[in-house]
Parts: structure tokens; sequence; C-alpha cells
């Protein structure tokens, strides 16, 4: 178990280093990709950015 929380962490850390790079490609402005409010905050769901990265990962990982 302690494995999956590191790969978690780890993958949380990748996301946040490469979210300005994937933001000025478009990502996180897609259809699907919501942002509000709440609370005083700003709160984003990528949830069509996420569809697209992981079928890109999964092509990358059935390929490699």
């Amino acid at each position: 178990m302690i494995r999956w929380i590191i790969v978690v962490f780890l993958a949380l850390v990748l996301i946040s280093w490469f979210t300005p790079a994937l933001q000025k490609l478009g990502f996180g402005k897609l259809p699907g990709d919501f942002r509000f409010k709440l609370f005083g905050r700003e709160m984003f769901i990528p949830l069509t950015s996420t569809i697209l990265l992981s079928m890109l990962a999964a092509v990358i990982a059935k390929y490699l």
C-alpha cells in the first residue's frame, strides 16, 4: 500500500510541474473542464483534459 501512496504522490508532483506547460497547449480550457468559485476560492475540475491525457498514456503504454 505504501508503494501506491508514493506513486500517487509522485504523479501529483509531476502534474503540478507540467500544468503550466499543458495550459499553454490548451489543456484545462477544453469543453468539459470546469472552473468555479466556491467560498471565495477558485476550484478547477479538468474532466475532459484528464480523459484525453489518460487516452494518450494508454496509447503510449500499449505501443511501448
